[in-house]
């Protein structure tokens, strides 16, 4: 694992936005999945633009969204979906063929996560995968208590998610289950991207990367993965016994 430690937040989305926007320069065929929420809003922000700027070719790249609320619709703004498209897809022009996100609606939400898991095996395996962490340390929608050797699953969401997730609609939403790439999509990915910002994350960030590995604290299992990258601000880092930044 590296991390990175910026200053503050405005630093954190431009270390962020950067080492993102390195990836695609340096492989034009980028297969990347993406988290949506307030902590990736401002690195997606600046990385669209860095893109923009730069003309860089995207045409090659494939974009997954890491996870969805079931029963959710794409044109819900509270949606992961609504959230990609508005922030990355849409504004960086990506065409219907080159991205797959969730359908959380689906009638067999079974044979759905069998879709984006062969979506995914058609063209390789992930070459990084961008994750934020929850409160109880989960990523994506992969909760406490779940199998690390899971790959796209529908799961019963913890009661701290369904609270939080309030945040993301302008009227309360029921809130049950989510879809979502598993533990063990995220191991496979060539590089996994973890990003947690402001205080109210340095607790979990603790338990995440200098407690046990555990599974009652999913995202714990960055500390297996080969080519893992943690990028916070100081506050998210605030209880960390090594703040050593990465190279």
């Amino acid at each position: 694992m590296q991390t990175f430690i910026a200053s503050n937040s405005k630093e954190f989305a431009q270390q962020t936005a950067d080492f993102l926007f390195q990836r695609f320069v340096q492989k034009p065929d980028l297969i990347v999945a993406l988290a949506a929420g307030e902590t990736p809003l401002l690195p997606y922000t600046r990385l669209v633009e860095k893109l923009i700027h730069e003309r860089v070719d995207l045409s090659r790249c494939t974009f997954i969204g890491l996870d969805e609320w079931v029963g959710i619709p794409p044109d819900n703004p509270g949606s992961c979906a609504y959230f990609l498209r508005n922030v990355v897809l849409d504004p960086l022009n990506i065409k219907s063929d080159r991205f797959k996100l969730f359908n959380s609606q689906a009638a067999d939400l079974q044979q759905e996560c069998r879709n984006m898991d062969a979506f995914i095996l058609s063209r390789g395996v992930l070459d990084a995968i961008v994750v934020g962490i929850g409160m109880n340390g989960h990523i994506g929608f992969n909760e406490p208590g779940v199998s690390a050797k899971k790959y796209s699953h529908v799961i019963d969401l913890d009661a701290n998610t369904k609270n939080v997730g309030q945040k993301y609609f302008s009227e309360h939403t029921a809130l049950s289950k989510g879809i979502t790439l598993g533990l063990q999509t995220l191991l496979d990915a060539k590089q996994a991207i973890l990003l947690a910002n402001g205080a109210r994350k340095a607790t979990i960030m603790r338990k995440a990367l200098e407690g046990p590995l555990s599974i009652e604290v999913p995202a714990s299992i960055m500390q297996q993965h080969a080519n893992g990258f943690i990028f916070m601000d100081e506050a998210a880092a605030g209880e960390l016994t090594m703040k050593q930044n990465g190279a």
